[in-house]
């Protein structure tokens, strides 16, 4: 097995998953690149930690209630054996972005997600119609209030606008018209459960999951022009439209290039921008096209592209809060059944810049570098480090003792070099390498002169060392 085949089986876990263990790579090394993607694009029965079981630990899950709702999803994210799956909800979850702060209610949240996961790999227009049923979206952008004669379009606009197009490539009038074609797609029985869900009155049972309703009294069924086209357009239609478009290719190609392959700038500035990669773009583009609109054919395209592979491209994204927490949760598998830790694990990823299920507006995060400032950048060392250098969790201790076993005469490159292998980082920079060497060197001198370190102790301390690293906070 060559460092390099390993090395892009890493590169891909990071991007299709959350990473994965060095022996977890080696078994995927000898699985083969290709059975492992088509396997990864598998995800029709997929399984994870029992949810009776996280919710017999944490009852609050049962219920929803409260903007803690993000520990429930993380318990999937690190335990699913079909982690593209989770990974594409955590994709939509960013572009979709819908927020606590004004439903005040993780069921909707909750229910929203699991949609993401069900449809996130299938057909763009057919996410496009579950997205303008999802109630948690009615509510968030007020389609609820959407109605004949008297529009609203805040709908209408983010479908256009961050949803499938982009700026640029509608009009005003545009906007009108879908907002009308939408007219009628609402929550069931609107009053009574807005009303019920101010007063709690089901509690502790939880919040009530609002359904989709289709209201033909409330349509506007007039005629319509929308991107040029006449007709008595209803919200399937216009969706219909906007997938054939290729501005619509285009737009959720660059969205998948930004998140699985390599930073895009934030989507604001794609008007005034080119694309990183505008040859990737136009492959994306036309898997789109010959695939009917399959997210999954565009990626498994992605997946297979030489420019994915590229070692250009390898280190290239910052990981979001969410993707480093579960990365890490998983190496050092100290979450093998819900903890009541749990709680108060994930949130770490607030105080990193991402609270899960509660994005600071409509346009979500701004994804890339934009994740680190100088408060971020602390957390998110300390996060890694101290996690990955507790002797107390079973995969820190199953990595140390292979760390140990295999650097068995004690130099600080070797122990360096068994660290990095053992998080499946082998190409760092120089400066990093060196950097790692001379740390073990000083803190070996430190200890010394305070007793000395046992060697378990003095590899756990090099993995640590090795989580604060620039291609570590990278994936």
């Amino acid at each position: 097995m060559s460092t390099n085949e390993l090395q892009l089986m890493a590169h891909l876990m990071r991007r299709a998953g959350f990473g994965a263990s060095r022996e977890e790579l080696e078994s995927l090394v000898e699985q083969g690149y290709d059975e492992t993607v088509e396997k990864l694009l598998d995800s029709e029965n997929p399984s994870s930690m029992d949810i009776d079981l996280i919710r017999r630990y944490h009852p609050d899950h049962m219920g929803m209630m409260g903007n803690n709702i993000g520990s429930h999803w993380m318990y999937r994210m690190i335990s699913t054996d079909a982690p593209l799956r989770e990974k594409t909800a955590l994709f939509w979850h960013g572009i979709f972005a819908t927020g606590y702060a004004k439903l005040a209610n993780g069921k909707v949240l909750h229910d929203q997600i699991r949609m993401f996961a069900r449809h996130g790999m299938g057909k763009f227009d057919d996410m496009l119609v579950e997205l303008s049923k999802d109630p948690a979206m009615i509510v968030w952008l007020d389609n609820c209030e959407n109605h004949n004669g008297a529009i609203n379009e805040n709908y209408g606009r983010e479908l256009l606008e961050l949803f499938s197009m982009g700026v640029g490539h509608y009009s005003e009038q545009d906007i009108k018209e879908a907002a009308r074609a939408f007219t009628g797609w609402t929550i069931g029985n609107t009053d009574y459960m807005t009303l019920k869900s101010m007063r709690d009155s089901i509690w502790p049972y939880g919040r009530l999951s609002f359904h989709f309703e289709f209201k033909p009294d409330d349509h506007d069924y007039g005629e319509k022009e929308f991107l040029g086209r006449k007709g008595n357009f209803d919200g399937q239609d216009i969706i219909d439209i906007i997938c054939e478009q290729e501005a619509t290719a285009r737009f959720l190609a660059r969205h998948m290039y930004s998140f699985f392959v390599a930073d895009e700038p934030p989507v604001p500035e794609w008007p005034y921008k080119p694309p990183r990669d505008q040859e990737a773009i136009d492959i994306l583009a036309k898997a789109y096209f010959d695939s009917g609109y399959s997210v999954k054919e565009m990626l498994r395209v992605l997946f297979k592209s030489d420019f994915f592979k590229s070692e250009d491209v390898w280190y290239q994204r910052v990981k979001s809060p969410a993707e480093l927490m579960v990365g890490v949760l998983k190496l050092t598998g100290e979450f093998p059944r819900p903890k009541e830790e749990m709680i108060q694990t994930h949130l770490h990823t607030v105080f990193m810049g991402q609270h899960l299920m509660n994005p600071p507006s409509v346009e979500g995060w701004h994804w890339g570098t934009e994740w680190i400032d100088s408060g971020a950048l602390v957390e998110r060392v300390n996060f890694a480090s101290e996690r990955l250098g507790n002797l107390e969790s079973p995969g820190v201790q199953s990595m140390v003792d292979s760390v140990v076993e295999e650097a068995e005469n004690g130099d600080p490159a070797e122990l360096v070099d068994r660290a990095l292998e053992q998080l499946s980082l082998t190409h760092v920079t120089d400066i990093t390498r060196e950097s790692l060497i001379e740390f073990v060197e000083q803190n070996d001198e430190m200890a010394g002169n305070n007793g000395g370190q046992t060697p378990r102790e003095r590899a756990a301390n090099a993995i640590k060392i090795v989580a604060a690293t620039p291609e570590f906070q990278r994936a």
